[in-house]
């Protein structure tokens, strides 16, 4: 079989800056048979400016009293944290990540030995930032949420470029609006992106529901991230457009079922409906009384069920042949 989709079980801010919050999100992700659970890592003061509007999603779940810049100072986590979610994550035998959102960020999270970085939609056309990126020689999963291919392109280039194989990268498509209106998914984009780069490709999703990530599992993607909460009427930007852990829980399982259900290529009689053949198949069969030397017609044969006799697709040799035996009617021929 394939190797199986890496699922990241996205908490990302839905900890509130809570250490105990943190942790129970940990517990609900490994819970799930996700692979990874992933935070953000940021220093607000350095990559927010102080008179930078939240988004309409943000004003909608949080009120527009306060800056963008005071809401989220407010979901930041301590080195002294991270380090203690990294061995939380360890013992729940589930991978941490998180997504670095400034330069301090990114080499904090490199000394913590992470193998993998994510790159936030946001930062696509940030050239500094994924030159930085790209020198660490990591594994790569960078999403594309509001670009296209011209801009897709240049940031892969630029990670190659810093010394990145292709090989490690895997593309996320995404969409950054929460919760994204199915008619904005856009999901074929995704095999899209796979075909014009020749690339890993996965999904980062932002829809209400589950089925466009197992949609994107059925697609090939090899990566898919999804936000998720303990409660989605908890305070907070994201937690609305978050899934609970049951239904975390179910994405996982149902995607998991894609996976084996996907298969070979290869069509083919499965083990199990083999049996299924001479019960369900047809035969010939005498339609009335057939004697010894009688002419097989259209008026004395028919076709029935068991499929233990003749293969019905011999209905043109047989017709006008001379009966060997006397037949009663139902007989298989």
């Amino acid at each position: 079989m394939e190797k199986k989709t890496f699922i990241i079980a996205e908490a990302g801010v839905n900890h509130n800056g809570n250490l105990e919050l943190a942790k129970k999100l940990i517990d609900a992700a490994a819970g799930s048979g996700a692979d990874a659970v992933k935070f953000q890592t940021f220093k607000t003061e350095l990559c927010i400016s102080k008179n930078t509007e939240k988004a309409d999603y943000q004003k909608q779940t949080t009120g527009s009293e306060e800056s963008q810049f005071d809401m989220i100072k407010k979901l930041e986590l301590s080195e002294a944290m991270h380090h203690e979610l990294i061995a939380y994550c360890q013992e729940k035998n589930i991978e941490f990540l998180s997504t670095p959102f400034d330069h301090d960020s990114i080499n904090f999270l490199n000394t913590l030995g992470l193998q993998t970085f994510k790159i936030p939609s946001g930062e696509i056309t940030n050239l500094p930032y994924l030159r930085h990126i790209g020198r660490l020689k990591k594994q790569v999963i960078l999403s594309t949420g509001m670009a296209n291919l011209g801009e897709i392109e240049t940031a892969l280039d630029v990670l190659i470029e810093s010394g990145t194989s292709k090989n490690n990268i895997t593309i996320l498509h995404a969409n950054t609006e929460y919760p994204t209106p199915m008619q904005d998914v856009n999901l074929k984009a995704m095999v899209t992106i796979g075909k014009a780069f020749d690339v890993a490709y996965g999904y980062s999703d932002h829809t209400r529901g589950i089925e466009v990530p197992i949609a994107a599992v059925a697609l090939g993607a090899k990566v898919i991230e999804k936000h998720f909460t303990l409660d989605k009427t908890m305070e907070g930007p994201d937690h609305k457009a978050s899934l609970e852990p049951d239904e975390l829980k179910a994405m996982v399982t149902a995607i998991r079922n894609i996976e084996i259900a996907l298969g070979s290529s290869m069509k083919k009689p499965s083990p199990s409906e083999s049996k299924n053949k001479p019960i369900v198949r047809k035969s010939l069969v005498a339609k009335t009384a057939i004697n010894k030397g009688d002419t097989f017609t259209e008026e004395n044969l028919c076709i029935k069920r068991p499929g233990t006799g003749i293969n019905p697709m011999c209905w043109d040799e047989i017709l006008g042949t001379a009966a060997l035996r006397d037949y009663q009617e139902d007989d298989l021929i």
